[in-house]
């Protein structure tokens, strides 16, 4: 398709031609052009000051060089941004922010992902001229989870901007000026109680700001990071899981404009401690366990679990009313089968329990962002596979009588923590899927040992109906399945339709189950979801959205 010459310009960086739409900004055409211009102030989530200097390039006919972050393109401009005269500005930039930077970056979070570190490696001098001792401003703590390493900061101003911008939420400010300049909070009011101040460590591009949680947990080229979906509010934020030695060291935001933009809400930030937990539990399923001739659990392999489960499924059919448990902490793939599975079965009760927080905490400065007030991911799935919410508002009870005399009665990740030991009694199969055999999960006839979120790949709707994809971050149990492979053996064993052999083939079956998600497929919904029923453009190739 030819271009709107109205509405775009063209114009070469370092010999590369590039087209893009009029207004767009230097460092942004760069972007497209596959160009990296050095920066540090400058934040696509963020206003530009153009107060770093990093980003000068060369334009031709300019009689100086313009910062990249805040000029626009104009028609036929030719910008070099690796010429004599950028390399020497950018020479000299860096070395006065190493007149009083530490050189401590061995014992510094940021080492590894550092932007400094990273420029001055590239093009910084070799060995600094300063014969003056570094000025020591030491570490102020923030409050909430933020720590401050004035001696580090080079004055990007992002954390200032986006308390200002984002957050709403004025907190932070420069003081004093030159070179005894530092970040500070006003008065005494600090980041505590702030929902979002946990962003701000992650644009800074230095070490200035370091989170407590993290302090000298990990080395940065030691972390293993996937993309995923933050499992603790029905927002649906895209996020990575770093993880080391099979757990979760952090959770940090991955942009995507349509859902959270580059931000996400401390909760979510800092609840992850339940995945290691489970990776982790001394009292997690190891295999499949079935109730013997003496009323006993015993380890038993799959196919002999599924075998005899499969013929008592067959022998009740039709005859036994069905109730089943669902969560909303696990995938579409998984509770779309369950709901399928009720169904073959002949139809019965479904329903599921979730915390619900007392009000929505709104991001200001973009407001499509929040933590919402159902504090599990998958609540909209939950209810478009006819799963209906029980209990109060901290996912507690509802269950009460739920499974009645003679009923098959199935559970799925619902630890049944508060229910009694006679949860279920009067059940004329009891089967639970689940990772920890708390007291009332010993009562099932059937226990099989299944993945958490974290440990798949699969898929969440969001509270607006985006379908979006994570993929496995965490090590599985050496016999745990995903939920979704169980179900499915178990429907094609009940002649309803072949096995899924993969994630991508069970969310396809819910295509077929569910009009919601007809024409949508892991190809399309891509790195960045697409909402039910709206099939989108793919985004990204496949090859970019692959962790």
């Amino acid at each position: 398709m030819a271009n709107d010459q109205t509405n775009t310009v063209t114009l070469t960086i370092d010999g590369k031609t590039v087209t893009v739409p009029k207004g767009t900004r230097i460092i942004e055409a760069a972007e497209r052009a596959g160009i990296g211009i050095p920066h540090y102030c400058y934040h696509p989530g963020l206003s530009a000051p153009a107060m770093c200097r990093m980003c000068l390039v060369e334009v031709e006919g300019s009689p100086k060089l313009v910062p990249a972050c805040v000029t626009t393109v104009a028609d036929g401009q030719v910008i070099r941004t690796e010429s004599e005269k950028a390399r020497e500005a950018r020479t000299g930039v860096l070395e006065f922010y190493l007149v009083n930077h530490p050189l401590d970056c061995p014992i510094c979070d940021q080492a590894g992902e550092c932007k400094l570190q990273d420029y001055v490696h590239q093009e910084g001098r070799k060995h600094g001229r300063s014969i003056e001792p570094k000025r020591i401003f030491g570490r102020d703590d923030f409050g909430g989870d933020i720590l401050y390493y004035g001696d580090r900061c080079i004055m990007c101003t992002r954390c200032v901007r986006f308390m200002r911008e984002i957050a709403q939420d004025d907190r932070l400010c420069v003081v004093q000026r030159g070179n005894r300049s530092v970040i500070d909070t006003f008065f005494d009011q600090g980041l505590e109680g702030s929902p979002w101040a946990g962003n701000i460590v992650d644009i800074c591009p230095v070490g200035a700001l370091v989170s407590k949680d993290f302090l000298h947990k990990a080395r940065a080229w030691d972390l293993d990071r996937t993309p995923s979906i933050c499992p603790n509010c029905s927002q649906g934020c895209n996020i990575e899981i770093h993880t080391r030695d099979n757990l979760v060291m952090r959770l940090k935001p991955r942009a995507n404009p349509e859902v959270n933009s580059y931000w996400m809400c401390d909760y979510g930030r800092h609840r992850y401690e339940w995945l290691n937990r489970g990776a982790a539990e001394q009292n997690r399923i190891e295999a499949p366990l079935a109730r013997n001739a003496a009323g006993e659990l015993a380890p038993v392999s799959w196919q002999d679990a599924l075998v005899a489960l499969v013929e008592r499924l067959k022998e009740l059919r039709g005859g036994s009313p069905v109730r089943a448990v669902g969560s909303a902490f696990h995938a579409n793939e998984d509770n779309g089968l369950l709901a399928r599975l009720v169904a073959v079965l002949g139809g019965g009760e479904a329903v599921y329990r979730s915390a619900v927080a007392e009000e929505e905490v709104v991001c200001p400065g973009f407001p499509k962002l929040a933590r919402r007030r159902d504090l599990a991911a998958n609540v909209r799935g939950l209810g478009i596979f006819g799963f209906r919410r029980v209990g109060d508002e901290a996912a507690r009870g509802g269950l009460e009588g739920f499974a009645a005399p003679g009923s098959v009665l199935l559970v799925l990740g619902d630890d049944l923590a508060d229910q009694p030991e006679t949860f279920a009694a009067d059940a004329a199969l009891f089967v639970y899927l689940g990772s920890k055999l708390t007291p009332a999960a010993r009562r099932a006839d059937v226990v099989l040992p299944i993945t958490s979120f974290a440990e798949q790949e699969g898929t969440f709707t969001n509270f607006e109906g985006r379908v979006q994809r994570f993929w496995p971050a965490l090590r599985a149990a050496p016999q745990a399945r995903p939920a979704w492979q169980v179900l499915g053996v178990i429907l094609a064993g009940l002649e309803d339709a072949p096995a899924p052999a993969n994630a991508a083939q069970a969310f396809l079956r819910l295509g077929e189950l569910y009009e919601e998600f007809r024409g949508l497929s892991y190809e399309v919904l891509g790195s960045r979801g697409a909402l039910i029923n709206e099939p989108a453009r793919l985004v990204a190739s496949v090859a970019e959205v692959q962790p």
